[in-house]
């Protein structure tokens, strides 16, 4: 955990003081019937809950396909070695 300063605390309790201040003049500058529209989609959307999560790929592929140029190389035969004769 970080220690901050008595300034520091402080100066943050300032900012958001100043941050209160300034969404309450936003939401004072908005439509009564924006705001309620927008408070009701928030709702239904707290309501909702998480989005489920997404299926899972198949295994072996990549999520996203490489860049142009940046293909993996081809993998190489295995050849056995020449044995040369002494």
């Amino acid at each position: 955990m970080t220690k901050r300063s008595r300034h520091e605390r402080e100066m943050r309790v300032v900012e958001n003081d100043k941050l209160k201040a300034v969404e309450a003049q936003w939401n004072a500058a908005i439509p009564a019937d924006v705001a309620s529209a927008f408070a009701r989609e928030v709702e239904a959307v707290r309501a909702r809950g998480p989005l489920p999560p997404r299926p899972d790929m198949e295994p072996g592929t990549l999520p996203n396909p490489p860049r142009p140029g940046r293909e993996p190389k081809p993998v190489k035969e295995e050849r056995k070695p020449r044995r040369g004769s002494y």
